[in-house]
């Protein structure tokens, strides 16, 4: 470990003019939100994918979450580690080049195994977004204002779910999911080219307060020793994981069960529900950020409990517009439950951040996401799509047709099951996979209730875990 220069490092004050400050943020939350779009993407055309294909849902959960979050994970730690050293702004813009070609190659996939590649070369480039973009952020904002700045860096997740559901539903009604899969690919080779162009690197610890943390260059092993002794890494993390189950299997799950449950289009259920929840999530990830802000004064432990109560609150609303028959009443259940549980998304950053040391942030952050998503993400697809195909083949071995239809069976278009089944199995296959898809979900979103728990748990050390305080003098703690 070797001492940086501290030449404009630790001034504690902000980073470059307010209007540029505000134009990289901006830009970052831009990337942030391609980013979103072009992996959650295919969660809303999952059932034409589905049907096309002829998968089972474990197999489209494995496509969509763990065979994505693998290489996803893995290729974050050396990411991370490169923007430790080298010019941040450029590996984000050579990323979003990268998954920007694999986002539009999947429109040309011919099957599952080839959708699946363009998929993980997808996975490599977004892992250079979010580690590289944390530990910018960090040399920009001081302390006491991170919270809100990564509170609208979040916004990237549920702005990207807006976009991505409502003029991806409505194209793939229109043109079929591989137009859609073209027409979003194509925005980030600009928004790269702007990146590099515009982008300046600021000096690594340049806003953390004076003498908070002399500037060393920390390596791997290191990094990932001073973390794992503190207990808020380790709360933080199982309450985040947690969090990204249940996430990952709505974004990648839940148009399929609304269009099981209410026989509606890719679109309608694009702008009736998906769209409603994306929104709630933005308003709930800004909205924790301004709060920590205003409260972290007051109340220093408000970055965790903030999120943690919330996440508590979004479980009977979950479970209400999961069920519900009415859309309208599922509509506004769902989009209340997104608000209150997407609170996290910001501040589990920047309480990342705020344990780490200013130049192992990337690092932190990667080491994070290591846990985060090839645990969370990446199971919550498949797990949910396991649960779906288990409860369909129970719900199938106690109808009449137990004896001749398998969940393999059920998989295609509904003209193609009427083709090859007639009207009475296909009705049966239907009912089997809504209901097993629902009660998969039911599961998943009752991790709600110890995701909240992990995050109230976090209080406990937080102050003492901090490297870089998130109040400037607390009146009291919380």
């Amino acid at each position: 470990m070797t001492t940086l220069s501290t030449t404009l490092t630790q001034t504690g004050q902000p980073y470059g003019t307010a209007t540029y400050r505000g134009f990289l943020l901006g830009t970052l939350t831009l990337v942030y939100t391609l980013s979103a779009v072009d992996r959650l993407l295919i969660g809303v055309v999952a059932q034409p994918i589905i049907d096309e294909f002829q998968i089972k849902d474990w197999e489209f959960g494995l496509l969509s979450g763990f065979g994505f979050m693998i290489t996803y994970t893995l290729a974050g730690i050396p990411i991370a580690r490169a923007a430790e050293k080298f010019n941040r702004i450029r590996i984000i813009a050579v990323c979003l080049l990268i998954w920007s070609l694999m986002t539009i190659l999947c429109g040309f996939a011919w099957g599952f195994v080839s959708l699946l590649i363009f998929r993980i070369g997808l996975s490599i480039g977004e892992a250079g977004c979010v580690p590289p973009a944390n530990s910018l952020i960090g040399d920009y904002y001081p302390a006491r204002s991170r919270a809100k700045a990564m509170a609208i860096f979040g916004l990237g997740v549920p702005l990207g779910g807006v976009c991505a559901n409502l003029i991806g539903g409505p194209v793939t009604d229109a043109l079929g999911w591989r137009y859609t899969f073209i027409v979003f690919g194509l925005p980030g080779i600009p928004v790269a080219i702007m990146l590099w162009m515009a982008g300046r690197e600021p000096p690594r610890g340049y806003a953390d307060e004076p003498g908070t943390d002399a500037p060393t260059e920390e390596g791997l092993i290191s990094t990932a020793k001073a973390l794992f002794q503190k207990s808020t890494f380790w709360w933080v993390t199982a309450a985040s994981l947690l969090a990204s189950m249940t996430g990952g299997a709505l974004a990648n799950f839940q148009a399929p069960l609304f269009q099981r449950l209410h026989e509606i289009s890719v679109g309608d259920v694009a702008v009736y529900f998906v769209f409603p929840m994306a929104t709630g999530a933005a308003v709930g990830a800004f909205a924790a950020g301004w709060l920590t802000e205003r409260l972290s004064n007051r109340f220093p432990n408000s970055i965790s409990w903030i999120p943690g109560v919330a996440l508590i609150g979004s479980l009977p609303f979950f479970l209400v517009s999961l069920t519900a028959v009415s859309i309208p009443i599922g509509v506004a259940a769902h989009a209340i439950a997104a608000t209150l549980m997407y609170t996290y998304l910001g501040n589990q950053y920047a309480i990342i951040q705020g344990i780490s040391a200013p130049t192992s942030r990337a690092t932190a952050v990667a080491i994070f996401l290591l846990m985060n998503n090839l645990l969370g993400s990446g199971l919550g697809p498949l797990v949910a799509g396991a649960l779906s195909d288990y409860f369909a083949a129970v719900s199938l071995s106690v109808s009449e047709l137990a004896d001749s239809l398998t969940v393999a069976d059920c998989k295609g278009t509904t003209e193609d099951l009427l083709s090859r089944l007639g009207d009475v199995a296909t009705s049966t296959c239907r009912i089997a996979t809504r209901d097993g898809l629902q009660q998969s979900l039911l599961i998943m979103v009752s991790l709600a209730l110890p995701t909240g728990l992990g995050f109230l748990l976090a209080c406990r050390k937080l102050q003492k875990d901090l490297v870089a305080k998130f109040h400037v003098e607390a009146e009291t703690a919380a």
